[in-house]
């Protein structure tokens, strides 16, 4: 196990050992193996740990540049933080992107973005980044930490908060009382803004799936409908000195899970028909709905039916909570919200009260007299 994890092996050609280690590949840009060879382990061994060595050196030199006009003769980690956010353009969504530069250039670049990453210590991080900041600052200052450590071949540990991790909220539903005035006031007078919140509570939808649904994604002929797109809108100067500006911007699902094919009742698809026309999105025209125009309007409902404010994504919450407590399968439950493991939906969600677990051991109590009267 040992020699595995070091990275050497005995080669079957030749007999000889070889072990590898990386190298940083100027021309590529990234990091390439090398190998060593010999005719026992120890001396291969002895062969890496002098090769690791050297390049710890260069490394080490990266963080110190020669370059002319660098603050201090050393790359910064403002530097290090622009080259791990044109890496993760490349891989994530736009609207990924923009939230984690927002946060960056918001919170972290007047912190940080000045330091040489040699300075970059553990303590400096816990003595910068303020505990109260949410954890998703945490969360972008470790990535481009991990960025770092895997570009320049250092080993700047991970910002951590012990003991401040803030409490997980529970979930909030709508009571029984309420969804009782929510369903009389959505039966009456119905139309598309209270359509679009009567398919949420049935089918736990995301506000910007319901915004983004087209008639397309209606398939009657099978009672299903499909979730394909989803919308929000985004900041499309997050860096920007000047007043941020938005967009309207439709986009895949957060995740591959999230795209999903989810079976509709024909009622559902009654109430869907009264209110059909020839424009593409169903609760939109020609363009998507816009979400603030849904979520003013579901505050409007809210307020008819006296109800008190919430916001729109309390009928996902409300949606899930009344499966679990109808004893819906929590695998079929997870893929018909999105969630990308039934972890999610287990953690989020199933928090049995104590009459329900009063009621599932009588029911295990019950089991073993039947099967103690059939032995009698």
């Amino acid at each position: 196990m040992g020699r595995h994890v070091e990275n050497i092996r005995r080669r079957k050609d030749d007999g000889r050992w070889e072990g590898r280690y990386k190298v940083y590949h100027e021309e590529k840009k990234k990091y390439v193996y090398r190998s060593v060879y010999g005719h026992t382990y120890d001396e291969v061994r002895e062969k890496l740990s002098v090769k690791r060595s050297i390049e710890k050196l260069a490394a080490k030199n990266i963080l110190y540049s020669d370059s002319p006009g660098e603050s201090g003769n050393a790359v910064l980690f403002s530097q290090a933080a622009d080259e791990w956010l044109a890496y993760i353009q490349k891989k994530c969504k736009y609207s990924t992107y923009i939230k984690y530069s927002t946060i960056y250039g918001t919170h972290v670049c007047s912190l940080l973005g000045d330091s040489p990453l040699i300075d970059v210590t553990d303590a400096r991080l816990q003595a910068e980044i303020p505990e109260h900041l949410s954890e998703s600052i945490y969360c972008i200052v470790n990535q481009i930490l991990r960025y770092i450590n895997s570009h320049y071949y250092t080993k700047l540990p991970p910002l951590t908060r012990d003991n401040t991790r803030a409490e997980k909220k529970s979930i909030e539903t709508l009571s029984l009382s309420e969804q009782t005035r929510l369903l009389s006031c959505l039966y009456t007078k119905m139309d598309k803004y209270k359509t679009a919140t009567y398919i949420s509570l049935c089918l736990g939808l995301r506000l910007g799936e319901i915004c983004a649904l087209k008639w397309s994604d209606i398939d009657s002929s099978n009672l299903t409908l499909t979730i394909r797109h989803t919308v929000q809108r985004i900041t499309s100067a997050a860096l920007s000195d000047e007043i941020a500006k938005t967009d309207l911007l439709e986009s895949e699902p957060k995740s591959d899970c999230s795209k999903r094919i989810i079976p509709i009742s024909c009622e559902l698809l009654r109430m869907l028909d009264r209110i059909y026309s020839k424009q593409p999105y169903i609760f939109g025209t020609d363009r998507p709905l816009e979400p603030r125009t849904m979520q003013y309007q579901f505050k409007r409902i809210l307020k008819e039916a006296a109800v008190d404010d919430r916001n729109f994504h309390i009928l996902r919450h409300t949606f899930a909570t009344n499966c679990v407590e109808k004893g819906v399968d929590i695998k079929s439950l997870s893929e018909i919200l999105g969630h990308s493991d039934v972890k999610i939906t287990l953690n989020r969600y199933v928090h049995p009260t104590m009459d329900v677990k009063r009621l599932q051991l009588e029911q295990l109590i019950h089991f073993y007299n039947q099967i103690y009267s059939q032995a009698l």
